[in-house]
């Protein structure tokens, strides 16, 4: 296909193709003339990832970048969804080593209870010692002891995630699928909760 018709495939505008192509996050066609070249189905599933990657997981090119070159380089799906799921993870805000460790303490707790590792997780718990330590701040002690809970769903929202990837759809295809399922999911998620809370809400206290 012309670049036209990958345009109209991908629904990428043609000056952001080019752009894309000028910073290497999409392959070069196939050269038939001077100033023409011809496009296939990979440049239209890299185009749509490129995408989500940018405008969904709100990653930087240089981010893209890495992930991309991970995936080129055929290294594993569990470590290229890790180094794409670091970019999701908001940063976490400086705490004192006391605050830190009491944060910790509960951290490692649920990790052991739900089996996890926490070593390749670096961003992920340092976001989670800020919101520990930030409960702790507001005197919200009812939320910390809410963690185990919070552990335990979110293994079985971690499993059903994933459990709906297969090792046969391309590393493109399956990343892409697990960055805009996180990025949308974190939002389909909250709505969830919102919902659930409400209607909670009505029960306990009558409404």
């Amino acid at each position: 296909m012309r670049m036209a018709e990958l345009s109209s495939e991908s629904g990428v505008p043609v000056a952001t193709i080019k752009y894309y192509l000028r910073e290497g996050l999409v392959p070069a066609g196939e050269r038939t003339g001077r100033n023409q070249a011809r496009y296939d189905e990979t440049h239209v599933r890299r185009l749509r990832f490129v995408r989500a990657l940018l405008e969904i997981g709100g990653f930087s090119i240089a981010d893209v970048r890495a992930v991309l070159e991970a995936i080129d380089q055929q290294k594993s799906t569990h470590s290229v969804l890790g180094r794409a799921h670091r970019q999701l993870v908001p940063a976490g805000t400086e705490v004192d080593e006391e605050s830190r460790a009491w944060a910790m303490g509960h951290i490692e707790a649920v990790a052991e209870e739900q089996g996890w590792q926490l070593e390749s997780c670096a961003g992920a718990v340092d976001s989670l010692v800020s919101v520990l330590c930030t409960f702790r701040e507001l005197g919200h002690h009812s939320s910390v002891e809410l963690l185990s809970e919070y552990g335990a769903a979110a293994q079985r929202v971690a499993e059903a995630d994933l459990g709906s990837l297969t090792h046969a759809d391309p590393a493109e295809s399956t990343v892409e699928r697990a960055v805009v399922g996180t990025a949308l999911g974190d939002v389909l998620l909250a709505g969830l909760r919102r919902i659930a809370q409400q209607n909670a809400s009505a029960r306990y206290f009558g409404g």
